[in-house]
């Protein structure tokens, strides 16, 4: 007996050297963990040997893991398993074995992290019955998971036929590095296409929580009709395992939206102005409506307004207005008006006119649009400060004074020719009476 306790203590001896749990003559082993390194977010499974190398049979044998951060315990799976019997000096082909199932924090970083697995047993029979209970810690590794983000910024449409700027923001929201990443991505309908390069990028390394940004030059087929478009993106990575993963999203991105117009003066006949306006833009404008707002150097009479309402690219349409000049070219103390000056001289001594053009773009908002138009307005005759041109009010009142004098020198100088040859034919009749009572009075002698 002495030499068989000798023997168990030298056996407990060893089996604390190498590393392992002893339970008075128990043996616990991790045999197999699957994956290989846990992963955020996910289970991992551990498979235990469970073997009695002393040298008296175990009862009752319960092997319980207690996990700690970051690992936790799975629904429906229990911590404890429970071995009935255990036969003394087991070889490894004798050995139990039990499987158990853990979750992994989703918030884990990579690391080494311990677990504490406890033994407990009951060794020898009746009186001599006693309970041991050991614990042994192992280590489990946690790789970060990868994963990636993807998110397009700075662009939510493009124009048609434009070089528009296209960005996309790659953002590692996992936790191990990402490397050797392939971002690329299609539209496709075709409408939608890279310019000065292919769609194609490459990153070579990510750490967790850095981002990237990848930027295209894209431009929209200028026949497309104005819409949203989808955009497939695809990125590949290499894991810590060089296994290639793939993580595949859409984007959408609006094609078209807002036009531009160019006004130009048109005529002007007796204080009535005619406005050309043209969509000159790639886009089409609806419910177009034109108007004269209130300023300083004009003033309309009537509708200051009109609703002229689609134009496609490339239309044009004529709009007219009663409007008047109120720019004064000469103050009263004869010094000339500041009112209209700057805005004049920008347009070569005439006055600009401020016309707004409100519209609904292709996205469906209402877009107001200002314009400053060199107009030459022709006023009314003798219509006071109706004239676009410096000077041009003096002007029409002197031809109308001149107007006037000339209608009274011509009334007159009929009147002068009425009179004369009136008095000429009265001169000639009383002659011709004279002559007819000679001759009659001859011949009464």
């Amino acid at each position: 007996m002495l030499f068989l306790a000798i023997n168990s203590l030298s056996t407990g001896t060893a089996l604390a050297a190498t590393g392992l749990i002893e339970s008075s003559a128990v043996q616990v082993e991790l045999i197999n963990q699957n994956p290989d390194a846990a992963r955020p977010g996910e289970t991992v499974e551990l498979t235990l040997s469970v073997q009695n190398v002393g040298t008296n049979n175990l009862e009752d044998i319960s092997v319980e893991i207690k996990p700690e951060y970051p690992f936790g315990k799975v629904s429906g799976e229990s911590l404890t398993k429970e071995i009935s019997y255990l036969n003394a000096r087991q070889d490894d082909d004798d050995a139990a074995v039990l499987k158990f199932k853990l979750m992994t924090d989703a918030g884990a970083s990579e690391g080494i992290y311990e677990i504490d697995i406890t033994t407990t047993a009951t060794s020898g029979d009746g009186s001599s019955a006693k309970t041991i209970t050991s614990t042994k810690t192992i280590e489990l590794e946690i790789r970060g998971k990868e994963y990636a983000q993807i998110v397009t910024i700075n662009k939510a449409n493009i124009d048609l036929a434009t070089e528009e700027p296209l960005e996309f923001i790659i953002t590692n929201t996992g936790n191990s590095p990402l490397k050797n990443m392939v971002i690329s991505w299609e539209d496709p309908e075709g409408v939608i296409l890279p310019v000065y390069s292919d769609n194609t990028k490459y990153i070579k390394y990510l750490e967790p929580d850095e981002s990237v940004t990848v930027a295209y030059t894209v431009m929209a087929d200028v026949n497309a009709d104005p819409g949203l478009y989808t955009l497939d993106i695809n990125l590949t990575f290499e894991d810590y395992e060089s296994n290639t993963n793939t993580i595949e999203t859409t984007a959408g991105l609006f094609v078209g939206g807002e036009t531009d117009f160019d006004v130009s003066f048109s005529e002007s006949d007796a204080g009535e102005i005619s406005l050309s306006v043209a969509n000159v833009g790639n886009n089409q404008a609806y419910s177009v409506k034109v108007s004269i707002p209130e300023q300083e150097n004009f003033r309309t009479s009537g509708s200051s307004s009109t609703i002229v309402g689609n134009l496609e690219k490339g239309d044009y349409t004529i709009t007219s207005f009663d409007v008047m000049s109120t720019q004064a070219s000469v103050s009263e103390s004869g010094e000339s008006s500041d009112a209209g000056t700057a805005k004049a001289a920008a347009f070569g001594g005439r006055p600009s006119l401020e016309v707004q053009i409100e519209y609904t773009d292709s996205k469906g908002e209402r877009i107001t649009v200002l314009k400053d138009v060199k107009v030459e307005i022709t006023a009314p005759t003798g219509v006071e400060g109706s004239t676009s041109r410096p000077g041009a009010g003096t002007s029409s009142g002197t031809s109308s004074y001149v107007y006037y004098a000339l209608v009274v020198i011509v009334a007159g100088a009929g009147v002068f020719l009425y009179r004369r040859q009136k008095q000429s034919k009265k001169g000639s009749e009383e002659k011709e009476s004279g002559e007819g009572k000679y001759s009659f009075g001859i011949l009464n002698k």
